[in-house]
């Protein structure tokens, strides 16, 4: 964001704003999914596609299925099936506050992938 004399640096959620504009932009039908606690502990409780409004510590599934998208927060620690820590297969999740992923809960598995920009 250019601020006429000075550079402003883009905060994580205006990202998620830019995001989910560009799904809305793409006919990509989406909820947004506030965190439970300040810290950024989020969960999914219903199937379609998510969009969290902040980054995340943790996303907890308790739907049955699901599909995510994601920045994760500094204090990422991962994800969770009904409560009980799990080992996502895909891409690994680097915890840098700016990365997006999607990830999706199919037959109780989580499977990570990071989203990269459309070459132009």
């Amino acid at each position: 964001m250019i601020n006429k004399s000075r550079t402003v640096p883009i905060q994580a959620v205006d990202r998620l704003t830019s995001i989910g504009e560009t799904m809305t932009l793409a006919n990509v039908t989406y909820a947004v999914v506030d965190a439970a606690d300040i810290e950024g502990n989020f969960t999914i409780s219903a199937t379609g596609n998510k969009l969290l409004s902040a980054p995340a510590k943790t996303i907890n599934f308790t739907a049955a299925s699901g599909t995510v998208y994601f920045i994760p927060g500094y204090a990422w620690e991962g994800f969770k099936v009904n409560g009980a820590a799990v080992t996502p297969g895909g891409a690994a999740v680097n915890a840098d506050c700016t990365t997006l992923y999607k990830a999706v809960l199919a037959s109780g598995a989580v499977t990570v992938t990071q989203i990269t920009p459309a070459a132009q």
